[in-house]
């Protein structure tokens, strides 16, 4: 898709902050240290991973559709892995890789707005990202030496990372392989434009003339180009993130009756319908297999 408007490094508006609001991500710090010879990582449904390799060289293979795709790393590299893929290390059996590694726990899982519009796997060089080592050299600090909190702020330290990832994305989505979804769209500042309006006001009637005017585009420009970047049309994906916002409020509490006047549905009973042709289920109906999930 050609580039639309100025490029986006000089796009400055927050396009993270509203999405990571509403969809949380929980990181949690496992292992750090050498890792030596053949190392499994098995797919767990909603689970993510990501993995800092700090010194060393080491064969990574990972599920990539029907065959175990093989890559090797020679460099301090990091490891993201945003939804559920097999994958395995292979280390030299003595003196092995360093590595400091998280779960991460996607808010929505694999409805999560993020981790849809992510490829299964990203290889970056550390090098590639200005500013990470800044907090790579914090998170190893804390995760190399065990004091008071520091379990716990390595976590957050491994959330920053994720952050520092994703905007690097954002910039760079051909690099991060990113073909088409919400992410592509952020990109795009003028489609960015009408994605933050959205994420905004989930409540709103976003019609294709409001979300147009917000891009500054015509009708037939922005509906073409809304859906060349992120794969649905303009009114898809209003409502789907009206139901994913929804889904947030669900697993916050909410009752059902006020998350359906809080995102603008006439009543409880158009929300529930609306919910159910996406979900398969109602909103009580997910939310007690949401409770059954260990």
């Amino acid at each position: 898709m050609s580039q639309i408007g100025v490029n986006s490094s000089s796009f400055s508006i927050d396009r993270l902050t509203p999405v990571l609001e509403h969809f949380r991500v929980q990181a949690t710090l496992f292992h750090a240290g050498p890792l030596c010879g053949h190392q499994t990582f098995e797919a767990q449904p909603g689970r993510g991973f990501l993995h800092v390799l700090r010194r060393g060289e080491m064969d990574l293979l990972y599920r990539d559709g029907a065959r175990l795709a093989r890559t090797h790393l020679a460099q301090p590299t990091l490891l993201l892995f945003p939804r559920a893929v097999h994958h395995e290390f292979i280390n030299p059996p003595v003196d092995g890789s360093d590595f400091t590694c998280a779960t991460l726990d996607f808010d929505g899982g694999t409805r999560n707005p993020i981790v849809q519009s992510l490829p299964d796997v990203i290889v970056l060089p550390l090098d590639a990202i200005d500013g990470l080592q800044a907090t790579l050299d914090l998170l190893f600090a804390e995760s190399d030496q065990m004091r008071c909190g520091s379990r716990l702020l390595a976590n957050r330290l491994f959330e920053v990372v994720l952050i520092q990832v994703l905007r690097w994305i954002i910039d760079n989505p051909d690099r991060a392989q990113v073909s088409q979804g919400m992410m592509l769209g952020l990109s795009e500042p003028r489609l960015a434009k009408a994605l933050m309006a959205v994420h905004a006001a989930p409540d709103a009637d976003w019609t294709l003339e409001r979300m147009a005017g917000q891009a500054g585009m015509s009708r037939s420009a922005f509906a073409a180009a809304f859906k060349a970047a992120t794969g649905t049309t303009p009114a898809a994906y209003s409502l789907d993130w009206k139901l994913n916002v929804a889904t947030s409020l669900l697993r916050a509490g909410r009752p059902v009756k006020q998350v359906a006047l809080e995102l603008g549905f006439a009543d409880a009973p158009t929300f529930s319908r609306a919910f159910r042709r996406r979900t398969g289920t109602s909103p009580r109906g997910w939310l007690a297999t949401r409770a059954e999930e260990p």
